[in-house]
């Protein structure tokens, strides 16, 4: 086959050729195709062509294939099993779509294992998250107080990468990419959070670095870090936890909205995008 008949492959013409090849034992699909409403004009069907251990087929003559249709990555079994194990594409794979299971549910149940963290490394990794996020918010308030507003802003924005991580961990799972993050939101909830107060949340204070905002939700946070067992992380921080808790009388985390001026710009830059 010509290197113009593979740029030219369909998605379903490549399906069919692998559900009839013995060595492909699953098909996974991943990306904007496998999370429902997501899709747009714009979106490519990435799949996972999983072969069987030391298996040989001719497809492979598609390895490294990549059209703005269709994008495939070939792996052996062993190596899908791997595959984001941590890593990266751990949460594409945790929320990928099978299309083939040669193995009566060997596929599915490799992709639901990826979906779930172990106890003992969502722990761990809970714990620098939380430490990460705490050194950010930290930084952020006290450039604000030290009259460094783009710097608090910036460190704002950071701390928001390690408080997402930080609260999948806790819930034992891969943090989204930021695209499929209000999708994973809607659909599966992070327990004891209000969705859409925390989005929010998170939205204004990457826009604007907002100090009260950003101690509200740190109450809430540490509340619930505390209750995981991960006291320890925060009380090494020692006075420096003052800095970043809402004072005496502040509302409770996340009752109150910024302030309409702020609310209404944040909203207009949310519609332009």
């Amino acid at each position: 086959m010509s290197m113009t008949d593979q740029e030219h492959i369909s998605y379903d013409a490549f399906v069919r050729l692998a559900a009839a090849d013995p060595a492909v034992v699953g098909l996974v699909l991943k990306g904007s195709r496998a999370h429902e409403g997501m899709t747009t004009a714009y979106s490519d069907h990435d799949l996972y062509v999983v072969l069987a251990d030391g298996a040989a087929t001719a497809l492979t003559r598609f390895r490294g294939h990549r059209t703005p249709e269709l994008d495939l990555v070939f792996l052996s079994l062993d190596e899908f099993r791997a595959a984001g194990m941590p890593g990266f594409e751990r949460y594409a794979l945790a929320r990928a779509r099978v299309v083939l299971d040669r193995l009566d549910g060997t596929i599915t149940r490799i992709l639901a294992d990826k979906l779930r963290l172990d106890a003992d490394e969502a722990f761990r990794d809970a714990g620098e998250w939380l430490d990460a996020y705490a050194n950010s918010l930290y930084r952020s308030v006290k450039n604000d107080r030290d009259g460094h507003p783009l710097a608090a802003r910036l460190d704002a924005a950071d701390s928001i990468r390690f408080l997402l991580e930080l609260l999948f961990a806790l819930d034992r799972r891969p943090r989204p990419y930021n695209k499929y993050l209000e999708w994973e939101l809607a659909r599966f909830p992070l327990p004891g959070w209000d969705s859409e107060a925390l989005l929010d949340a998170l939205s204004h204070i990457s826009a604007t670095g907002d100090v009260p905002t950003q101690r509200r939700l740190f109450a809430q946070v540490e509340e619930v870090a505390r209750r995981a067992g991960h006291g320890a992380v925060l009380d090494a921080w020692g006075e420096d936890l003052e800095l970043m808790r809402p004072g005496p009388g502040s509302p409770r985390p996340l009752d109150v909205a910024p302030s309409r001026e702020s609310a209404a710009g944040w909203r207009r830059g949310a519609e332009r995008r």
